[in-house]
């Protein structure tokens, strides 16, 4: 019977580089999968925008909207390009504005209601200045009312 001491095998190590890479491989893609996960849920740097209409709550029928754009703290943001887009009012024909210094933009809107139809929305989509921010999440509307 060959005799198995483990002082006189010479293959113990042999094995272990091997083993040594492929614990590294998985360790660095499982930091590649956390990484993507972290960064994917934007709270890395990146700022949701809102807007805040003035009026709120219009008529049907021709109406400029002054639109503010902010961040979190409540801060005006320049340089956002906001576009008014039918909700449940509907918008004969997009509208668009550059915000200015201030973070305002005034877009002249027509909204019009369907004919068993009391109230409506106008909505409205940011696109940001620059990568610092974002803008998934719905945004503030304007709410359409029939005279």
């Amino acid at each position: 019977m060959p005799d198995r001491s483990f002082r006189r095998d010479e293959r113990a190590i042999e094995g272990l580089p091997i083993r040594l890479v492929i614990a590294l491989v998985v360790g660095v893609a499982s930091l590649g999968v956390m990484m993507n996960t972290i960064s994917g849920l934007g709270s890395l740097g990146v700022s949701e925008l809102d807007v805040q209409p003035e009026p709120e709550v219009i008529e049907e029928g021709p109406t400029d909207v002054d639109v503010t754009v902010v961040d979190p703290e409540g801060e005006p943001v320049a340089n956002a390009t906001v576009i008014a887009t039918s909700g449940d009012a509907r918008l004969a024909n997009l509208s668009t504005a550059e915000t200015g210094y201030d973070g305002t933009a005034t877009l002249s809107i027509d909204p019009s209601l369907g004919p068993n139809q009391a109230k409506g929305t106008v909505e409205f989509d940011v696109k940001p200045p620059s990568d610092a921010y974002d803008d998934r999440r719905e945004n503030t509307a304007v709410l359409v009312v029939r005279e």
